[in-house]
C-alpha cells in the first residue's frame, strides 16, 4: 500500500510538471511567433529593420508563395487624380507626394527595405487595374485642344545625361530586391548596388539639368553600369525584375496623366483668363474716359430706326480690341462704310471703357455706338425678358461623337460649336425698330464686302448662317430630347448671322425658347441647356449661307491652307485659342493683328502692340 501510494504521488508530480513545461514552452512560443509575424509589419511602418532577419523572412514567404501559388500577380500602383473640391489624407496622398516620396526620399535604406518589403507582396492576389478610360480616348476627348496645343508646341527633351541616370537609377532599383535576397552568394554585389543607389541619389537631389552635374558624374555612371552589368549576369528569376519595372512604369504613367491633367487646367485657366495688356488698356480707357468729360450724365438715346437704307451690324462683346478688330476689317472692305452703323453691346464694366476708345479711333466713316445692355433691363422688361437680359457672347461647345452605327467600336472625332447665348434672344425687342441686322461675334475678322447680304432672300427662314454638316441634328439627338427634328439637318453656327427681325417678332420666338427652357432645368449646365433650346428652337428656321462666306476653326484647327483662308469672306476664330492670347495659333494671328489699331498712345503704355 506504500509502495501503490508513492508510486501514486510521483505520476501525479510528473503529470504536474510536464503541464507547467508545457505552458513555459508555450509562453516563450507565442510571442516568438507574434514577434516573426509583426516583423514585416514593423519594418513596413517604420522603414527600418534588420536586412539578415527581412532576408530571411522573406526567403519563407517566398518558399510558401512558391510551393502555394500557381500564376504570378501584379500590385496595383495606380495613383487616383484629386477630385474638385476636395482634399488629400494621409491615406490617400497627391500623386506628385507619392512620387517624389519615391523618387527622393531622405533615407535611401528606408527605400532599399520597402522595395523589398513590395516584392514580398507577390502572393497577395491584387491583380493590376485596367488601363486608365484617358488611354482609351484620343487625346483630344480627353483634354480638348489643350492637346493640339500641346503637340504643336512640344519642347525638345533636353537634359540627357540626368534622364540616363535615372533610367539607371530605375534599373538598379529593379536588380536590387533579388540580389540582395541571395545575400550569402551575393554580399559583394549587394553592397555595390546599394552604395550606387545612395550616390545616383544623392546626385539627383542636387541636380535636375545637366549643368547641375559635377565633372566627376561619368565616372560614377561607368561604376553603376559595371554594377547592373554583374546583376543581369546572375541567375536569378526574372519575374522580380519584371514585376518591379512594371510597378515603375505604371507609377510614371500615372504621374504623366496627373502632369497633363495638370497642365491642361492651367491651358484652360489661360484661355479663358484676359491677358495682362488687355486688362490694363480697359483700365486706362476707363479712367480717361472720367478724366476727359465733365459731364457724366445719361448717355442720350440711340435712335435704331431703319432710315436711309442703312445698314446695321449687332456685336456683342466685353473686350475692347477684339470688337474694335471687327469692325475695322468690317468697314475697311465695305463699298460703302458710310451706311453702316455699329451696335456694339456690351456690360456696364467695360461699358466706358469701350465708350472712350471708339470715341478715339474712326472707323472708315464708319458709325458705332456703343450700348450698355444693362440699361436695357430698364427699357424694355417685359414678360421674363428681364431674365435673360444679360451680357454673354455665342456660346462654344467641344463634341465628340463615333462615326459609325455602333458608337462604341468606331472611332470618334471631335468637333467645336458655337450657337446663340441667351442674350441673342433680345435682339428684336432692344432693335424693336429694325427690320433686319447682321450679327457679328467677336472673335472673327472680315475679308469681303458684306453689302450683298442685305439683299439675300432668306426664303421665309428667320436666320441666315453658315451650316456645319460634320454634326447633324441627329448626332445629339438623344441630349436633345425633341422627337420632331429633322435628324439629317446640318448644325448652323454663329459668327456671321443674318436676322430677319420682323419674322423672328411674328413666331415669337423668344417665348418658344424661354419655354423650351423650362422644360429641360434638369440640373445640367446652364450652357448646355442654351445649346439644346437654341438648335430646337431655330429647327427648320435657318437658311444656310454659302460655304465661301465663312470659315471656321481658326481657334482650335491647326494646318488650314492659306489660300482657303484667303477665299473666305469671314474667319471664325471659334475654338479656345483666340487670335488676342498668346496660347493663340500663331499661323493665322496675323490675319488678325493687321486690323488692330496700333497707333493708339494706350496700346504702347499697356504693351498691347509688342
Amino acid at each position: 500500500m506504500k509502495g501503490s501510494s508513492v508510486s501514486a504521488k510521483k505520476g501525479a508530480w510528473n503529470k504536474f510538471t510536464t503541464a507547467v513545461m508545457g505552458l513555459v514552452v508555450l509562453s516563450l512560443l507565442v510571442p516568438l511567433i507574434f514577434s516573426l509575424g509583426g516583423l514585416h509589419n514593423r519594418a513596413a511602418y517604420s522603414g527600418f529593420g534588420s536586412d539578415e532577419g527581412e532576408t530571411a523572412l522573406n526567403d519563407v514567404k517566398k518558399t510558401f508563395i512558391e510551393e502555394n501559388s500557381t500564376h504570378p500577380t501584379k500590385v496595383d500602383m495606380k495613383v487616383s487624380m484629386k477630385p474638385e473640391g476636395t482634399s488629400w489624407s494621409n491615406d490617400a496622398q497627391r500623386p506628385s507626394d507619392k512620387f517624389e516620396n519615391s523618387m527622393q526620399h531622405s533615407h535611401s535604406d528606408r527605400i532599399l527595405q520597402n522595395e523589398l518589403k513590395d516584392n514580398d507582396e507577390e502572393g497577395s492576389d491584387l491583380q493590376r487595374p485596367a488601363d486608365n478610360d484617358e488611354t482609351d480616348k484620343s487625346c483630344e476627348d480627353a483634354f480638348g485642344s489643350y492637346c493640339l496645343w500641346c503637340k504643336k508646341h512640344k519642347e525638345v527633351m533636353e537634359d540627357s545625361m540626368v534622364k540616363k541616370l535615372k533610367d539607371r537609377l530605375f534599373m538598379a532599383r529593379s536588380y536590387y530586391p533579388s540580389i540582395a535576397k541571395k545575400n550569402q552568394t551575393h554580399e559583394k554585389l549587394t553592397r555595390e548596388l546599394k552604395q550606387n543607389i545612395q550616390e545616383f541619389e544623392r546626385v539627383l537631389s542636387d541636380a535636375t539639368t545637366d549643368a547641375d552635374l559635377q565633372g566627376s558624374i561619368g565616372q560614377k555612371l561607368q561604376n553603376m553600369e559595371v554594377a547592373i552589368a554583374k546583376a543581369e549576369a546572375k541567375h536569378i528569376g526574372c519575374y522580380h525584375v519584371d514585376r518591379k519595372l512594371a510597378q515603375i512604369l505604371d507609377m510614371t504613367k500615372d504621374e504623366a496623366l496627373f502632369h497633363r491633367r495638370q497642365s491642361a487646367f492651367l491651358y484652360n485657366l489661360g484661355v479663358q483668363t484676359i491677358p495682362k495688356s488687355h486688362h490694363c488698356l480697359s483700365m486706362r480707357l476707363t479712367v480717361e474716359y472720367f478724366k476727359s468729360l465733365p459731364d457724366h450724365s445719361v448717355p442720350s438715346e440711340i435712335d435704331h430706326s431703319d432710315a436711309s437704307g442703312l445698314q446695321h451690324y449687332v456685336i456683342f462683346s466685353k473686350n475692347v480690341l477684339a470688337s474694335s478688330v471687327v469692325i475695322n476689317s468690317s468697314s475697311t472692305y465695305a463699298k460703302g462704310s458710310t451706311k453702316m452703323v455699329f451696335h456694339l453691346l456690351t456690360d456696364s464694366e467695360n461699358y466706358f471703357a469701350m465708350k472712350h476708345w471708339f470715341m478715339r479711333n474712326s472707323y472708315n466713316s464708319a458709325t458705332v455706338h456703343v450700348e450698355n445692355i444693362d440699361e436695357h433691363k430698364q427699357k424694355y422688361v417685359t414678360a421674363g425678358l428681364n431674365n435673360i437680359l444679360h451680357l454673354s457672347a455665342s456660346e462654344e461647345f467641344r463634341v465628340t461623337i463615333g462615326n459609325g452605327e455602333d458608337a462604341l467600336l468606331s472611332p470618334k472625332r471631335t468637333e467645336y460649336l458655337s450657337v446663340f447665348s441667351e442674350a441673342y434672344f433680345c435682339l428684336p425687342q432692344i432693335f424693336s425698330k429694325l427690320k433686319k441686322v447682321i450679327v457679328l461675334d467677336d472673335d472673327v475678322v472680315v475679308q469681303r464686302d458684306l453689302s450683298p447680304l442685305w439683299n439675300l432672300d432668306l426664303e421665309g427662314k428667320v436666320i441666315g448662317a453658315p451650316e456645319f454638316c460634320s454634326v447633324r441634328l441627329g448626332h445629339l439627338n438623344g441630349y436633345l430630347n425633341a422627337g420632331t427634328l429633322d435628324l439629317d439637318a446640318c448644325i448652323w453656327m454663329s459668327g456671321l448671322n443674318i436676322i430677319d427681325l420682323e419674322k423672328w417678332r411674328e413666331l415669337n420666338l423668344l417665348q418658344q425658347y424661354q419655354e423650351r427652357l423650362q422644360r429641360i432645368r434638369d440640373g445640367s449646365l446652364p450652357q448646355a441647356r442654351a445649346l439644346s433650346a437654341s438648335l430646337v428652337t431655330f429647327n427648320g428656321l435657318i437658311y444656310g449661307l454659302d460655304n465661301s462666306w465663312v470659315l471656321s476653326g481658326l481657334g482650335h484647327q491647326y494646318g488650314i491652307d492659306r489660300d482657303t483662308i484667303k477665299r473666305a469672306a469671314v474667319l471664325h476664330y471659334n475654338g479656345k485659342m483666340k487670335p488676342w492670347l498668346e496660347l493663340g495659333i500663331r499661323q493665322y494671328k496675323a490675319y488678325w493683328t493687321r486690323f488692330l489699331k496700333r497707333d493708339d498712345q494706350y496700346m504702347d503704355d499697356c504693351n498691347v502692340n509688342r
